[in-house]
């Protein structure tokens, strides 16, 4: 993992930050957040999975991973293996929030909205993603995948 604050990270290592920020506040409200987005670029599909933890009103930080894999041209297929990787870290980050009991709202949020040519994927993969128990966010509400993680994949981002 990587971030802007604190550099290169282990998985572990971001959860421990995770917890530390929640610690700083423990009357404030939290909402954690996980979400993929990919670009195309050449013959790769860059994708970026970000974590993103706000405490409401006073900010908040944001972890993210980038992977490479061959050209993924389908768009259904690129939106399938956003919600995967989303869906394989929300899986992670459950586990370590629950033992570590940290008291926050674990939202998935997926890079689809009802305009545009993902609207026809809308049933299919928030269904999947509820099925599982995550809160679903799509757009305009998935900032952390179509805010952040957009920013990122995007080729020449500063961050990225």
């Amino acid at each position: 993992m990587r971030s802007i604050t604190y550099g290169e990270l282990t998985f572990e290592e971001a959860c421990r930050k995770i917890k530390e920020y929640t610690k700083k506040d423990s009357t404030a409200d939290y909402v954690i957040s996980v979400g993929t987005d990919s670009q195309n670029i050449g013959n790769i599909t860059k994708i970026v999975s970000v974590i993103t933890l706000v405490r409401k009103t006073k900010g908040g930080i944001f972890f993210y991973d980038i992977k490479k894999v061959k050209k993924v041209k389908n768009l259904r297929q690129k939106i399938l293996m956003e919600t995967q990787s989303s869906i394989e870290l929300a899986n992670e980050l459950v586990k370590f929030l629950n033992d570590n009991e940290i008291d926050a709202p674990l939202e998935v949020h997926i890079d689809i909205g009802e305009h545009g040519e993902t609207k026809h994927l809308i049933k299919e993969i928030v269904g999947w993603v509820m099925g599982l128990g995550f809160k679903c966010c799509m757009k305009p509400d998935s900032y952390t995948s179509s805010g952040i993680a957009d920013k990122i994949s995007k080729r020449g981002s500063r961050v990225g």
